[in-house]
């Protein structure tokens, strides 16, 4: 298989799954056609003559229009086809049935938390409330990792280091806060210990107010309070080394497990391999009765009819039209319009606009029912499958699921990235070039055998299985190369 009609008897284009010569006659299931350019793996060429106006179909949904007339056997791609997004729009709730989902069998080995919530880590965290304390966060870091061997329940130790905390007013503060609030409930987090300065914005006597200071895995230190603040912070994180060490692996089932679905570098074979091979497993532990959460609000312009009508009520309904006309109203609100997207490496890899993007990646969201929509900042609520605000930008989105409480990140990527957030991030490739360059350096698992013809559901229960892997405690490849980061979306001035 040379090329693949994603939609058979719809999709007016076809993607190439690898590269191809100016000439050549290609089989497809529309029937054989001749290229008149060369097509590069991931890109589209035409199955038939196209007039200037004319829709271009793709997942079986326009992806945008023809700027001028294109022959079949034509490359497709941004200097012929244009979106067809605008602003923000009315949306009709089209409730659609949802497929039964496939029951599968699973545990995981995971931290049963005081709350009822399921750790997949048990690591101390340090937290600052503001940039001037992240290096003396590092030093702390550094003196725990240090001591490490002697606490075999603890599974590491990292300062969540962020460039905010002061000269922040009003609701962006208030981000900052939630945000890092957030991280210290989190359940992968068998201690925490919150580093204040003394002098700034979010100093610990306001920060104290989103804090659960009934919890025993939270102790606070302001550094303009003691004579030495590394001798303080040792002894601190003596003790948290000690309290987090007597939580221990137990048997969990599968329905304790929170997912998140981030896809980032991605190419024009990101929504025919890994995206959805991502959406199956999302699958699988939805109908386990565990959680997946999907964000990237931007990604979803011109695929959000699709979400909308698999929202479980009216309710949850209209708060992905908020959802994503809100998004809109912030692009507007800069003066950006809102299919500024995808990025130069997403259309180097055959991405051509945001639709074809946004039809790609919905695809991590499976088939399963929407259950809910989470502010930025605010945690899950309820199982299933969610929706999260946040922008595409890797490092935001994945942080920003981190704050929402899930234990694991599924990221597909075409281009590749060594980018992962504070959470064990699993990174997908969506092409076999990708996992040989970048496997085991960056990669965990290759989505682009299915372009070779191997099953998805085979391949779902694989992937499935190595999440299980990790959620018991192997080290994802980031974990192993010590990539940790916290990414903050900012959103007000700076005084």
């Amino acid at each position: 298989m040379r090329c693949v009609v994603i939609n058979p008897g719809e999709d007016v284009v076809a993607v190439a799954l690898e590269d191809l010569k100016k000439g050549e006659t290609i089989k497809t299931t529309q029937g054989d056609v001749t290229l008149v350019d060369d097509i590069t793996r991931g890109h589209k060429f035409a199955l038939i003559d196209l007039n200037e106006g004319d829709e271009i179909i793709k997942y079986g949904y326009s992806i945008g229009h023809a700027t001028c007339k294109i022959m079949k056997g034509q490359h497709v791609h941004s200097q012929n086809v244009k979106t067809n997004l605008s602003g923000t729009k009315e949306y009709t709730y089209n409730k659609v049935a949802i497929p039964e989902p496939k029951k599968v069998s699973r545990t995981f080995e995971g931290y049963v938390r005081n709350n009822g919530l399921v750790g997949i880590r048990n690591e101390v965290w340090i937290i600052p409330t503001v940039f001037c304390v992240n290096h003396i966060a590092k030093e702390l870091e550094t003196y725990a990792r240090d001591k490490l061997k002697d606490f075999g329940h603890v599974d590491g130790c990292y300062a969540l280091t962020h460039p905010y905390g002061c000269s922040q007013m009003g609701e962006d503060q208030t981000t900052t806060q939630k945000v890092l609030s957030a991280l210290t409930r989190h359940p992968n987090a068998g201690a925490v210990l919150v580093l204040g300065l003394g002098c700034e914005n979010n100093n610990l006597n306001v920060f104290k107010e989103f804090l659960d200071l009934k919890d025993e895995r939270i102790v606070c230190l302001n550094c303009q309070d003691v004579e030495d603040e590394l001798e303080a912070g040792y002894a601190l994180i003596d003790k948290l080394l000690e309290f987090a060490n007597r939580s221990q692996r137990e048997t969990v089932p599968l329905s304790k497990l929170r997912i998140g679905l981030k896809c980032g570098g991605s190419d024009g074979m990101s929504g025919i391999t890994a995206n959805p091979l991502i959406g199956r497993v999302s699958d699988l532990v939805v109908g386990a009765g565990g959680t997946s959460v999907m964000t990237e609000v931007p990604e979803m312009f011109g695929a959000e009819q699709l979400l909308m009508n698999r929202a479980k009520n009216e309710e949850v309904f209209n708060r992905t039209v908020e959802l994503i006309n809100n998004f809109k109203g912030y692009f507007k609100s800069h003066g950006e319009t809102v299919s500024e997207n995808p990025s130069p490496g997403n259309k180097a890899g055959g991405i051509t606009t945001l639709e074809d993007k946004s039809l790609g990646c919905v695809q991590k969201g499976g088939k399963s029912e929407v259950q809910g929509v989470i502010k930025y900042g605010d945690t899950i609520e309820h199982t299933g499958l969610n929706l999260l605000n946040a922008p595409g930008n890797d490092g935001v989105s994945c942080s920003a699921l981190a704050a929402a409480g899930c234990d694991l990140i599924l990221f597909s990527t075409g281009r590749g990235t060594p980018f992962s957030t504070v959470i064990p991030t699993i990174k997908i490739s969506t092409n076999n070039d990708l996992y040989k360059r970048k496997g085991g350096n960056w990669i965990d698992f290759n989505a682009g055998a299915i372009a070779d013809g191997k099953d998805f559901d085979t391949l779902a229960e694989e992937l499935l299985d190595y999440i299980v892997k990790i959620a018991s405690g192997q080290e994802s490849v980031s974990e192993k190369r010590n990539f940790h980061e916290l990414l903050i979306w900012k959103d007000g001035v700076t005084l």
